[in-house]
């Protein structure tokens, strides 16, 4: 592999860790938003995305429940997404990247960006329901959004999942030959 290839490739891996530091700090954030949301209110105006629920939990507690465990359900996926992408360049062996490891790691990674989509589209289309009989701030579409994008960069991994699986077999059956 060239000194560029492998320049490049640390380069991305740098940058995975720094998206994963940042999910984690957003999901621990909202952690903690939620744990004030219920203990001590007056001091959500203080914190992490000022994320104020507390109208929606006043009119309805299931409701605020439901999103919040979507936006807390989703934001924990992509921070585990990340630590999974930073675990397959970690142990993937670039002159030889066809192996059974990184196979089960690019289907994991494409079964999380699935959920990711599914379960944002579902919160959107729950928050639009309620939207028009509770009240629901505007600013929750930054933690719901983007589920087109997720659920095909899902089906697109899958089907390199779906190659990488096939060349494990071909390479198997190309050791095995030699």
């Amino acid at each position: 592999m060239s000194k560029t290839n492998n320049f490049v490739f640390w380069a991305l891996y740098v940058i995975a860790w720094i998206i994963f530091v940042g999910l984690c700090i957003e999901a621990g954030g909202l952690i903690v938003n939620f744990v004030f949301h219920l203990y001590n209110p007056e001091i959500i105006q203080n914190l992490y995305q000022k994320l104020d629920l507390m109208e929606l939990y006043k009119s309805n507690s299931s409701a605020f429940y439901n999103v919040y465990s979507f936006i807390l359900i989703i934001s924990i996926l992509k921070a585990v997404l990340f630590y999974t992408v930073i675990s397959l360049m970690h142990k993937m062996n670039l002159t030889k990247p066809f192996s059974d490891f990184v196979a089960k790691k690019i289907s994991l990674v494409s079964y999380y960006a699935l959920s990711i989509g599914l379960l944002s589209y579902i919160a959107q289309q729950v928050v639009k329901n309620l939207s028009h009989r509770s009240f629901v701030p505007d600013n929750l579409n930054q933690f719901l959004g983007d589920s087109e994008a997720f659920i095909f960069m899902g089906a697109v991994i899958y089907i390199i999942a779906e190659i990488f699986k096939i060349g494990v077999k071909l390479q198997e059956e190309n050791d095995l030959t030699v």
